[in-house]
């Protein structure tokens, strides 16, 4: 069957019986045209089927409009907020995404940003990955001087421009809290610390030890994927140690709440026994009984900030090389999990 051939601009020029030029700058929306005749073309135009050739014009203009985002993981809360603020903001201003996740593999994450190049992408917002070690990958669009923005996850290079919270000041304001409601012996569940996230937090929660002269030893210290999963076998690791923490600063609240079930279905009482602060904000904190004192992280600002940054420096309003980091507040939220003394 022969392809049915594609409407253009001449054609609706000639059907129409108006110039070329009048049809292209109506389709633009240019005020210069009337309202009168910029409904009788895009009437005409819908009725044809017309497509508007954006590959066309892009190629000429040398823009897409188009920003790649990467991330570890798109099943997060975390993450999906992160992404609605992102594309709130790409909306708004015009802008169309293309999304990858990298599912926390390196090579993924490598395929992902060759992919984004050839895509011809305006610029890329990226969360790392677990296991990238170095981000040479990403050095073709610093030569063709494609900008990057690194949120959340991000990688300490000079070049980078970051958006993320202090989390090392969060954990220590966690750590610091249970310290306060009177535990003393205080593990912490995190992940093998690669990303700065965890290696922040891993700081923060030791800060806080020492200044309550409360002992750190490895054997407190209980790493896993951070998945609910890995906090049902916390638990067990939990229950095997004498003696037994009273406190427990978990990474993320997923895995904290996967431990608190299991620690409550072998007969622990949270947070008499042992008391938990977790790590996001996310809706799970609140199901949970008793509810999750945890860390608010705010993931739509993030999105909408770093979107935002990336899409003033690609319309020449602001350059992101001037500020490589961009912190956000996150605060303590504290709920039932972490109440030990009663006031």
């Amino acid at each position: 069957m022969e392809k049915e051939k594609e409407v253009t601009i001449y054609d609706l020029a000639r059907k129409l019986n108006i110039s070329i030029a009048t049809v292209s700058r109506a389709l633009k929306d240019d005020p210069v045209v009337s309202k009168k005749t910029k409904k009788k073309i895009f009437d005409l135009a819908e009725e044809m089927g017309y497509r508007s050739n954006h590959f066309a014009r892009n190629l000429r203009n040398q823009r897409t409009d188009t920003i790649g985002v990467i991330v570890p993981r798109l099943n997060s809360y975390f993450m999906s907020t992160v992404i609605a603020g992102i594309e709130n903001v790409a909306n708004n201003e015009g802008y169309n995404l293309i999304i990858s996740q990298s599912s926390e593999s390196a090579q993924k994450e490598m395929n992902s940003a060759k992919t984004m190049f050839n895509n011809r992408v305006d610029g890329l917002l990226v969360s790392l990955a677990y296991d990238t070690e170095d981000i040479s990958h990403f050095d073709t669009f610093y030569r063709k001087n494609i900008p990057i923005i690194f949120f959340d996850r991000v990688a300490e290079k000079d070049m980078c421009t970051n958006v993320l919270i202090d989390n090392r000041k969060a954990a220590y304001e966690a750590t610091r809290h249970l310290a306060q409601e009177g535990c003393r012996r205080i593990a912490h569940i995190t992940a093998t610390p690669k990303r700065n996230v965890y290696i922040e937090r891993l700081e923060g929660y030791k800060k806080a030890l020492a200044e309550f002269d409360l002992p750190f030893s490895d054997d407190l210290l209980i790493i896993g994927n951070l998945s609910q999963e890995a906090g049902t076998l916390a638990a067990e690791k939990i229950l095997a140690m004498d003696p037994r923490p009273d406190g427990v600063f978990v990474a993320n609240d997923n895995c904290a709440v996967g431990c608190m079930l299991a620690l409550k279905q072998a007969g622990i009482r949270i947070p008499e026994d042992i008391a938990f602060v977790g790590f996001n904000n996310d809706p799970v904190s609140k199901v949970v009984e008793p509810n999750l004192t945890t860390i608010n992280y705010p993931g739509y600002e993030m999105g909408e900030v770093a979107a935002r940054n990336l899409i003033n420096h690609l319309n020449g309003i602001a350059t992101i090389t001037a500020t490589n980091t961009i912190l956000l507040r996150s605060e303590l939220i504290v709920r039932g999990s972490s109440k030990k003394s009663k006031t």
